[in-house]
């Protein structure tokens, strides 16, 4: 059964032809596991794919690990048999591909909905997450996000995307539009919204600054292709000590207030109003899962 609301700070690609990186995907400390029957997958070898990721799901054990499946586009002729292996399987969630409007994430919804029936699988136990990848779908970023009470989240695609635009990616200028609108539209339905990959992984400095960039535009987390680009991923949305410091007063000023019977709380002579304290609690409840999450990886 999917969760939510769960902390993604990090989702690996794990190709699904690779059944070495399939039984040790658990180990790197990844917050989801994204196994991918899609790009990384050869045309002559998507059934072996198909098979090995059903067989993982059925028999392997990978803890507290969100499972994600990327399936092929429903119009290929392969997604519906990629749905039909996973979602039988028991995957957590299913990531469609190449969404450009609602009625991808309808008509994928729907054929997971008549699986889980045929299957004896309770309606509703399959979540879903929609990758954006292309001008069209930026554009109904809003629609999309709105379309299903299963999505988790929606994840912006860079690179078919700048190619959509007739361009590249550089540093990262290309994408703010995308980034921005796909933001606010999982915020807007209470979602998740994951950022792409970055491809280069032997600059960890780039790929730092690009994890950061989407920090501070608000994103909940994102995708990466290398475990060598988790720990610093998750570093760079750990918050800092001075923030945590700052969101325990804040919370301390409330629950005073709130001791004295006063519905109006201050800290060093700032009020505190209900943004902020939702900030302060958010940054709290962040660093608590991720430290558990991160004990838990340790032991």
């Amino acid at each position: 059964m999917y969760v939510k609301d769960r902390l993604r700070r990090s989702m690996m690609f794990v190709p699904g032809n690779n059944p070495g990186m399939i039984r040790d995907a658990h180990i790197y400390g990844a917050d989801s596991i994204m196994f991918d029957l899609e790009d990384s997958v050869a045309y002559t070898e998507k059934d072996t794919a198909r098979f090995l990721v059903y067989n993982a799901l059925k028999t392997l054990h990978f803890g507290s690990k969100e499972t994600v499946v990327r399936i092929n586009d429903l119009s290929s002729g392969l997604g519906i048999k990629d749905l039909e292996a996973v979602v039988r399987a028991g995957v957590q969630v299913v990531r469609l591909p190449k969404t450009d409007s609602a009625q991808d994430v309808i008509d994928c919804e729907r054929e997971i909905e008549r699986i889980e029936r045929e299957s004896g699988i309770p309606v509703g136990t399959t979540g879903m997450m929609a990758a954006i990848e292309s001008a069209n779908g930026v554009l109904h970023a809003a629609e999309i996000a709105h379309a299903s009470d299963r999505l988790i989240g929606i994840a912006l695609g860079a690179e078919d995307y700048v190619t959509d635009l007739k361009t590249t990616r550089s540093d990262g200028i290309e994408l703010l539009f995308a980034r921005c609108m796909i933001l606010n539209a999982a915020r807007s339905a209470g979602i998740a919204a994951l950022d792409t990959v970055y491809s280069d992984v032997n600059n960890e400095e780039g790929f730092i600054a690009e994890a950061t960039l989407i920090k501070k535009l608000g994103f909940d987390g994102k995708s990466v292709i290398n475990p060598r680009q988790i720990e610093p991923l998750h570093h760079v949305f750990m918050p800092s000590e001075k923030d945590l410091n700052k969101a325990r007063a804040i919370m301390d000023a409330i629950a005073e207030a709130n001791a004295r019977g006063s519905g109006v709380a201050s800290l060093k002579g700032k009020m505190i109003d209900k943004p902020v304290v939702t900030r302060a609690k958010r940054l709290l409840d962040l660093y608590e899962a991720g430290s558990k999450i991160d004990e838990v990886e340790e032991i």
